[in-house]
């Protein structure tokens, strides 16, 4: 999908801070961060949302989520919380699959 800006990420057209990237999906710092650590992770397949999901997307949501386990693991996050916010009414902004990689919270600002 050429106007859509993670599709645009995923394929180097525009500059990220990407730290995690492998065949099939990225990971990047979220530029409007609403926790300490923010990182969001999506499937270089365009995929408007969950609620676009097809039975061939099953391995993709494994894959955001164990590759979100990861990443909080590399970071030495020890709690965090995992988000997908879907369609307009559930805050989804973007219309692309991806996962919110949230915390780095202390324990007084929760």
């Amino acid at each position: 999908m050429y106007s859509c800006l993670f599709c645009k990420i995923a394929n180097k057209q525009i500059s990220s801070e990407i730290v995690f990237e492998n065949d099939s999906l990225l990971a990047f710092k979220d530029i409007r961060p609403s926790a300490p650590v923010h990182y969001l992770i999506v499937p270089k397949e365009h995929i408007q949302s969950i609620a676009h999901l097809k039975d061939n997307h099953r391995g993709v949501l494994s894959d955001l989520v164990f590759s979100a386990k990861a990443l909080a693991l590399k970071l030495g996050l020890g709690g965090y919380k995992l988000v997908f916010n879907v369609g307009r009414e559930g805050g989804q902004i973007i219309d692309h699959l991806h996962l919110h990689l949230l915390g780095g919270w202390t324990n007084n600002e929760k």
